[in-house]
């Protein structure tokens, strides 16, 4: 299954590159808030804007992964401290009951 999904990923990535080559004398331009326009090929421009959020998407995860790793490291503490009182519990249970003691004999 691995092997059909690079196949895959690289007929793809083949697909979208000659595209990208074709379409290098397109011009794009950007016209931002103030007036301020930017002018580059359409593949240079599609690819950097898909780099731009790319990593704003990272950069949006960030804490919530950090916080799913926080509970993660609670809950294997957890877990641990459960599984050591249930051995102590066990091992309690396993050793014979203590005589009676008799006092004054």
């Amino acid at each position: 299954m691995k092997l059909v999904s690079k196949i895959i990923w690289g007929i793809l990535f083949i697909i979208v590159f000659i595209v990208a080559l074709k379409n290098m004398d397109r011009e794009a331009t950007l016209a931002f808030f103030s007036g301020y326009e930017v002018h580059g090929p359409l593949p240079l421009v599609l690819l950097a804007f898909t780099v731009i959020g790319f990593v704003l998407g990272v950069l949006a995860m960030t804490p919530t992964v950090f916080r799913h790793r926080r509970d993660l490291s609670k809950q294997r503490k957890a877990i641990k401290t459960m599984q050591q009182e249930g051995e102590a519990k066990e091992l309690a249970r396993s050793q014979p009951p203590s005589p009676d003691s008799i006092v004054g004999a």
